[in-house]
């Protein structure tokens, strides 16, 4: 009698133990199914239709109180030139300001005398009529700006938005190819789709730096030619197909 109860325990542990691999992988809930994971990328190449300019005025004087006096008064210009351009005052926006004492000994950092002190006030300009960027350029220099540290370009929330349904409809399109591939391949069979993982749009800024540095030697009767180019849109997507 005894020896038949042990073997009945025996065979109960067996099947319990058979079963355990199942119910851990109904419970797990990473894997519940079968499943191919894929990610497709979309992109599309268009032209921007916003400008981006970053310029201000550098000044430079003995007494720093005097270099932040110029320095104010011709930034003033500046704005007050964009503003009467058709720039709408949110559209330009200060992005750094600095007070740099010069040494008289240059090989001494922070040691001597103060030779003269460089005051510099950067704004950044949206020019949303891209064709527009050139001129407005020429409008700051013309008013005092000797200073355009970059040049870029980007696009509208509007244009964004169109395209947007674009490049994803691309990206599904490419994760599905490689599903197919991956499930023909392997001799499965898709029969589903059981999560989708949409990822941002990206929209870069293009810069041209050809136009940074100085501009206090332009000559602002020859307009400054700016060529947009394009930027690449793209988006991301991670799909998870149910398969047999």
């Amino acid at each position: 009698m005894r020896e038949r109860t042990v073997t009945l325990i025996l065979v109960l542990l067996v099947v319990i133990l058979a079963l355990i691999p199942g119910v851990a992988m109904a419970a797990d809930p990473a894997c519940p199914e079968n499943l191919i994971t894929v990610s497709g990328n979309g992109e599309v190449m268009t032209e921007p239709d916003i400008g981006l300019v970053t310029l201000g005025v550098r000044t430079e004087h003995a007494d720093v109180r005097t270099a932040q006096e110029q320095n104010a008064m011709i930034m003033d210009e500046i704005i007050t030139s964009l503003l009467a351009a058709g720039i709408p005052r949110q559209d330009i926006q200060t992005v750094s300001y600095n007070i740099y004492p010069v040494y008289e000994d240059e090989t001494r950092p922070f040691g001597g005398n103060v030779k003269y002190y460089q005051v510099t006030s950067m704004v950044q300009v949206t020019v949303r009529e891209v064709s527009r960027t050139g001129e407005i350029i020429d409008i700051a220099v013309k008013n005092g700006a000797n200073q355009v540290s970059s040049v870029g370009f980007s696009l509208s929330p509007e244009k964004e938005k169109s395209l947007r349904a674009t490049v994803l409809t691309q990206a599904v399109g490419n994760a599905r190819s490689d599903a197919d591939v991956t499930a023909a391949a392997t001799g499965v069979t898709i029969t589903g789709v059981k999560s989708v993982v949409v990822g941002s749009v990206y929209v870069p800024v293009a810069y041209d730096n050809r136009y940074s540095g100085s501009a206090e030697m332009k000559a602002v009767s020859v307009p400054t030619p700016i060529e947009t180019g394009q930027i690449k849109v793209s988006a991301q997507v991670s799909i998870s197909y149910l398969i047999t």
